[in-house]
């Protein structure tokens, strides 16, 4: 326990974290979800140049989105959207509320774990969200990657999240929903390790040094770091998760099949696809999860405490 300003400051408990966790990662979906829909429809380009003429439609972060808002409508920008705030739920909740969890395990309770503590942490709550939430991945990549174009042909592949979840599982049995699962495993470690990690030991200096205060301002510098490490580490493995998880039955044979037809056919850049909306994506999806998953830790415990106290 510590004493912060006279009154009794608990430290928030698991289930605090993994209620922030969730929360907070709806509300930064909320928030950078059209980054995210143009970062999907710009790493899939180059399966979409070969039914377009070879012309490449998407050109940009904001280019991809004022072509999407002019040919499909502004809604096109949030298609997913209900699956992506299915997918926080229960991944952020898992891969960050039990991070600390975790890490406290591997350090075996030490107040100060390593880096080794902290990668295995990170990626051990990456893989177990992965293992449990992949379904509502793979069915809003299906969401954001689906054109919506009457006038070009292009048809709906589901009418609704639902409709997508049971159509997946139909056509392509239930392990179609866990399709791509071990290349985003692979992609959540890295993610995780370069995300939480960098974001903990950032946030640990900077209040070692008193360079700031345990406040926003703190929460933010640690965040846009954590971001820009995560997009350099990440988006090789992002780029074939989404390719993969796209792709119509037998287009790929597997995720290294997948890379491997990227490299032949579209060259190393192609793995970098995507790379700006990524960066503005996961830099602005980290800096408002992390500010408001301390904030709602933060309003939870000063509710906790009044509950536990009245006046």
């Amino acid at each position: 326990m510590v004493v912060v300003g006279g009154t009794a400051d608990l430290a928030p408990t698991t289930t605090v974290k993994f209620f922030a966790a969730g929360t907070a990662g709806c509300v930064a979906d909320l928030v950078t979800f059209p980054l995210d829909t143009a970062k999907v429809r710009l790493q899939i380009q180059g399966e979409s140049r070969l039914t377009l003429e070879g012309k490449a439609i998407y050109r940009g972060v904001f280019g991809t989105i004022f072509t999407m808002v002019k040919t499909e409508g502004p809604r096109s920008l949030y298609s997913g959207l209900v699956a992506g705030l299915h997918r926080q739920m229960s991944f952020s909740s898992v891969r960050i509320g039990l991070y600390d969890t975790i890490k406290q395990v591997y350090s075996r309770g030490s107040e100060t774990a390593g880096i080794g503590a902290r990668l295995l942490a990170g990626c051990t709550t990456g893989a177990m969200a992965v293992a449990f939430a992949q379904p509502t991945d793979v069915v809003k990549v299906r969401f954001q990657a689906q054109v919506r174009r009457p006038e070009s042909g292009s048809v709906r592949r589901y009418n609704g999240t639902f409709d997508a979840y049971k159509t997946i599982a139909r056509d392509e049995g239930v392990k179609g929903l866990w399709k791509g699962c071990l290349p985003n495993i692979a992609r959540n470690a890295i993610v995780n390790c370069s995300e939480l990690v960098t974001y903990d030991i950032i946030k640990e200096l900077i209040l070692k040094y008193n360079l700031m205060t345990d406040n926003m301002p703190c929460h933010f510098t640690a965040a846009f770091a954590a971001g820009f490490c995560t997009t350099i580490v990440a988006s090789p493995v992002d780029v074939i998760k989404t390719r993969f998880m796209n792709s119509v039955p037998g287009q790929y044979s597997g995720a290294i099949n997948c890379a491997l037809t990227m490299l032949i056919k579209e060259g190393p850049t192609a793995f970098y696809k995507g790379f700006v909306p990524s960066f503005l994506r996961l830099g602005s999806w980290n800096i408002v999860m992390f500010v408001s998953y301390e904030q709602i830790k933060r309003a939870v415990m000063r509710y906790q405490r009044s509950w536990e106290s009245p006046l």
